[in-house]
């Protein structure tokens, strides 16, 4: 990820709608939720939702599949990765045990 990318990125989080649908959606991976759910979940309008989701998804954060008249949005795990890599890429000037702590922080453990 180049630093244009990762700024659109942190661009799309730096707001509370979409960082919420960004958490809400990491948390019902692998199955993702419906658009209309997720503004239920969320209590917003669908179409402030619409606007939120077209933004992460041009972020590169989510993605979303046509299902019949719904639309399925799902987190995009590569996306998130690729961010938080460049976010470290020069962690503690590499010295990587200084990151240890960090790094275990982020394994995942479901």
């Amino acid at each position: 990820m180049d630093k244009t990318a990762s700024l659109a990125a942190l661009s799309a989080l730096a707001q509370e709608t979409r960082l919420e649908a960004f958490r809400l959606l990491m948390q019902s991976e692998p199955e993702g939720l419906v658009a209309g759910e997720i503004a239920e979940r969320l209590g917003v309008l669908q179409n402030t939702l619409s606007s939120n989701l077209a933004v992460l998804e041009r972020a590169g954060l989510i993605r979303g599949t046509r299902e019949g008249r719904s639309i399925r949005y799902r987190a995009e795990l590569e996306g998130m990765r690729k961010l938080l890599a460049f976010l470290m890429e020069d962690c503690c000037g590499s010295r990587p045990e200084l990151c240890r702590a960090l790094l275990d922080e982020l394994v995942c453990t479901c």
